[in-house]
C-alpha cells in the first residue's frame, strides 16, 4: 500500500528542487500552445515526481500536466491513477509572490483519495487521505489536524480569491452576500486557506484543469468536520476541463452567474 508519507516525501523533494531555482532565479520560461507559461523548472519536479511515483508501485497510471494525456478511452477504465501538477502557480513562480505549490493526487473512481500540496517557499505541507483527515505541517513542526466546516452563506463570509486571474463573473456570485474580508492568494493554496479556516468560501469561475485543483480539492473534503465535505468536482472526465465551482457553502445554498 502507497502511504501518505510516502508521497509527501516526493512532494518535498521536487519542492526542494523547486526553491532552489527559485532562489538563483536560473531557469527558462516559455510558452505553451495553450498560451500558458512553463519553466524548466516545471520538468525538473516532473521528472522527480514521476520517478518516485513510479518507485512505490509501477501499476499505477500516471498523469501530469507536463506529459502528453492519454486518450479518454483508456484513462476511463483505470481504477484509481496518479494526478500531477509539479508546479502549480507558474505565473506566481515568474512573479515571485511566493503561492506556487507541488501537487500530488490520487485519483480513485472520479474521486480524489489522496493529496498532498507542498508549498516550498513558505514550508508548509498539506496533505489528506480519504478517511484519515486532513493535515499542515510547517517546516519540520509536528502535524496539525485540519477541522473546518461548511458556511452559513446568510452571515458574514471571508472570500478566498485568485490572485492571478480577477473575474467579473466573481464580483456578479459576491452581489448577495455580505464579504468581510477578500483574502488574495494562488495556487491550490485557496483550497488549503479554506481547509484550515483562514477563509470560509472559495469561489472559481474561470477555467481550471483537473490536476490544478486535485489534490487541494482532496485536502478541503477531508479536512470536514465531523464529516467529509461533500464534492462537486469529478475526475478523469473525457475532457480534464472543470466546470465553475465554489467550496465552503453547502451545494444547493448559491446561484452561479
Amino acid at each position: 500500500m502507497v502511504t501518505i508519507e510516502a508521497v509527501n516525501s516526493i512532494a518535498q523533494r521536487a519542492g526542494e528542487v523547486v526553491l532552489r531555482h527559485y532562489h538563483a532565479r536560473d531557469t527558462w520560461v516559455r510558452q505553451k500552445e495553450d498560451g500558458s507559461p512553463v519553466t524548466g523548472v516545471d520538468l525538473a519536479a516532473e521528472e522527480i515526481i514521476r520517478k518516485g511515483l513510479l518507485a512505490l508501485d509501477d501499476t499505477i497510471p500516471y498523469v501530469s500536466e507536463e506529459r502528453e494525456l492519454p486518450d479518454y478511452e483508456e484513462r476511463r477504465h483505470w481504477p484509481r491513477y496518479w494526478l500531477v501538477d509539479p508546479l502549480d502557480g507558474t505565473k506566481e513562480f515568474i512573479n515571485r509572490t511566493d503561492e506556487f505549490t507541488v501537487n500530488i493526487a490520487m485519483i480513485e473512481d472520479g474521486e480524489p483519495v489522496l493529496g498532498v500540496v507542498a508549498a516550498p517557499a513558505s514550508g508548509l505541507l498539506f496533505y489528506a487521505r480519504h478517511g484519515a483527515g486532513a493535515w499542515k505541517q510547517a517546516g519540520g513542526g509536528a502535524p496539525q489536524r485540519l477541522r473546518s466546516t461548511l458556511s452559513d452563506p446568510s452571515k458574514p463570509l471571508r472570500v478566498v480569491e485568485s490572485r492571478s486571474h480577477p473575474s467579473p463573473a466573481l464580483e456578479a456570485f459576491l452581489e448577495p452576500f455580505s464579504i468581510t474580508e477578500r483574502v488574495k492568494s494562488g495556487s491550490s493554496l485557496k483550497f488549503c486557506v479554506v481547509a484550515d479556516g483562514r477563509a470560509d468560501v472559495y469561489p472559481r469561475l474561470g477555467p481550471t484543469m483537473e490536476w490544478d485543483v486535485a489534490a487541494g480539492d482532496c485536502v478541503y473534503r477531508n479536512s470536514g468536520y465531523p464529516e467529509p465535505h461533500p464534492g462537486t468536482l469529478r475526475y478523469n472526465k473525457r475532457s480534464l476541463l472543470n466546470p465553475s465551482f465554489v467550496i465552503g457553502l453547502l451545494p444547493g445554498t448559491y446561484r452561479l452567474p
